[in-house]
């Protein structure tokens, strides 16, 4: 059973998303707006815009993997070198 918090939740607005005419409306607003030959060069920009924001949330995080891999690198060089020390 449902905690009773869950009922006050309001819905997620159904009434805001957009049907099969809404968006037939919003493709003939744009091609009024930008033109025909204008509507491909935008769709590639924003390909090209979402490859490259992709591209840059990967090298982040394999850069941040790398940080983490030489960090626990260097926290195990510094206790061999600990035992060495202690055992001279």
């Amino acid at each position: 059973m449902a905690p009773a918090w869950v009922s006050d939740v309001p819905k997620m607005y159904p009434e805001v998303m957009f049907g099969g005419s809404e968006w037939i409306i919003v493709v003939v607003v744009a091609l009024v707006l930008f033109g025909g030959t204008q509507i491909p060069k935008l769709a590639r920009s924003l390909g090209q815009a979402q490859t490259e924001f992709k591209k840059g949330i990967s090298e982040s995080d394999s850069d941040s993997e790398d940080a983490d891999s030489e960090e626990s690198g260097e926290k195990a060089e510094g206790s061999e070198k600990k035992d060495k020390k202690k055992s001279s």
